[in-house]
């Protein structure tokens, strides 16, 4: 199974900004779709934003507007670059191949004044 690795993480201010990256093995995207998860209240983790081969986008609607996913299939890596930070974004941040692959380490973000 493939694992993505996570990074970009950190601590900001409410407000802030930070730009996450997503690195795979070469190939290793292929055609799939990849998504961003995080924990979420009432389940193991929740997605945050996904994008397809093909460049098809999709956000939940807590992120709207202000996290922005990004994918370069010549580098195998995905962004997803998060504006307007809340406190509430705090989580780990996972990307992962939707409907396989396995979980990585995560990155941290942390939105604290």
């Amino acid at each position: 199974q493939v694992q993505l690795v996570e990074s970009g993480g950190g601590t900001v201010q409410p407000g802030g900004s930070l730009r996450l990256s997503c690195a795979a093995p070469d190939g290793a995207f292929g055609l799939k779709a990849v998504g961003w998860y995080r924990p979420a209240p009432g389940k193991e983790r929740e997605l945050v934003a996904a994008i397809t081969s093909g460049m098809g986008i999709n956000y939940a609607d807590s992120v709207k507007g202000r996290f922005t996913i990004s994918r370069d299939n010549a580098k195998n890596t995905v962004h997803l670059q998060m504006n307007s930070l809340k406190p509430e974004d705090t989580a780990v941040y996972y990307c992962k191949l939707i409907g396989g692959g396995d979980w990585g380490q995560g990155t941290q973000v942390t939105v604290s004044s």
